[in-house]
């Protein structure tokens, strides 16, 4: 017989839709921002998204790609922070934001580094792309290599710094992916990306980033801006242990960037927690044996869960406990006799084996006769 025991936890546990985009769309969490995501650092869950995988020029949010490639060529030790790189004549006469480098220079690797991450400098892209792949172009090669390795499936890179090119594009999911792994992999280089100022030939010059300034938990990590993709940041903010990552573009004005990524931002952080559940691995229900020593072991989850909460969600959900009873002895310890079923408002399930916790010895061969017989003439057994 299968039994089933439902427990409705109010308020002490809460499971969150894993469809939050569709909850938030349908909570009125919106966007000025054409295209728009944001996702849970240590879940991976798409807290929002709009228009997520349209293609999009990426503008200056490229050099992010450009610094996971330095990066993993310093961690692997191909390169070092006080290497340096010759300036070329490309890399001086490339318009836009610069790091204002001279041609001919030798130029470190930590300021190059600077110079993309803090003031955005198209000429310090070139430098550090021709410095280590020889040219722009087989730099861009190492670029799109890159992004395939990450599950970019949807972006194309012809160049270091995003320079407006018809066939240099990304979407917003693609760029969390970007971001996520950026932050995961090279947590001894992130810290760059909070830096305020970095002063080069004597111009200081401050770091793009709205965020940085608004003291909300942000620390990176790039902004970009093209007349055709028009404004756009990929953010990230971290708020007692949680961090968030937020991909925004297609904005009408600095201003505009501002403010909808710091809302934003501040709504993926303040808006969900995490919780655990069967934490303390507590009994959730004895199950009746049939033929054992005992006539009945106690079960619980076999392991506990991280569940991301939306705060204003914590209501009623459902812990189902599912098995077939009775169970034929012997059990051990660990033995797996059902399953924990817990259910979102949304509908959506997740299931944990359900186990048992401790030994459940058989009877022996005469104790088993006795049960046997008892139970084929009063239909009463040992349980």
């Amino acid at each position: 017989m299968k039994r089933l025991i439902r427990f409705v936890l109010i308020c002490l546990l809460a499971v969150p839709s894993m469809n939050y985009a569709a909850q938030a769309a349908g909570n009125g969490v919106e966007t000025l921002a054409k295209q728009a995501i944001i996702v849970d650092f240590d879940t991976g869950e798409v807290l929002y998204e709009k228009n997520a995988d349209e293609r999009m020029p990426t503008s200056s949010m490229s050099k992010v790609i450009t610094m996971y490639v330095i990066f993993d060529a310093l961690k692997k030790g191909n390169l070092s922070l006080d290497d340096t790189f010759l300036v070329s004549e490309k890399a001086w006469r490339k318009g836009g934001s610069k790091m204002f480098v001279k041609v001919g220079d030798q130029v470190k690797i930590e300021d190059l580094i600077r110079g993309v991450i803090i003031q955005s400098g198209n000429d310090a892209t070139i430098v550090l792309a021709e410095g280590l792949a020889g040219s722009e172009d087989a730099f861009a090669v190492a670029l799109n290599r890159t992004a395939k390795e990450l599950g970019m499936s949807n972006s194309h890179f012809m160049n270091a710094s995003g320079w407006p090119d018809p066939d240099h594009y990304s979407t917003a999911r693609d760029l969390s992916k970007l971001a996520l792994a950026i932050v995961r992999e090279f947590p001894e280089y992130y810290g760059y990306y909070s830096e305020l100022e970095f002063e080069y030939a004597g111009i200081s010059q401050g770091n793009r980033n709205p965020l940085l300034y608004r003291k909300i938990g942000a620390d990176g990590i790039k902004t970009g801006h093209t007349e055709d993709g028009g404004y756009g940041l990929i953010g990230s903010g971290e708020k007692d242990g949680r961090r968030v990552i937020v991909v925004l573009n297609g904005m009408s004005s600095m201003q505009e960037r501002a403010d909808e990524s710091a809302r934003l931002l501040q709504w993926g952080l303040n808006g969900f927690k995490k919780v655990k559940l069967f934490s303390q691995a507590r009994h959730l229900d004895t199950v009746p044996v049939y033929l054992g020593t005992r006539g009945d072991v106690a079960v619980r989850a076999e392991h506990e869960i991280t569940m991301l909460v939306p705060k204003l969600m914590q209501d009623k959900i459902k812990v189902d406990v599912v098995y077939q009873s009775p169970v034929k002895a012997p059990i051990k310890q660990g033995d797996k006799l059902g399953t924990v079923k817990v259910t979102a408002p949304s509908g959506e399930v997740k299931d944990i084996p359900l186990v048992a916790v401790h030994d459940v010895d058989e009877l022996g061969f005469f104790a088993k006769l006795i049960a046997k017989s008892r139970l084929l003439t009063t239909g009463q057994g040992v349980f």
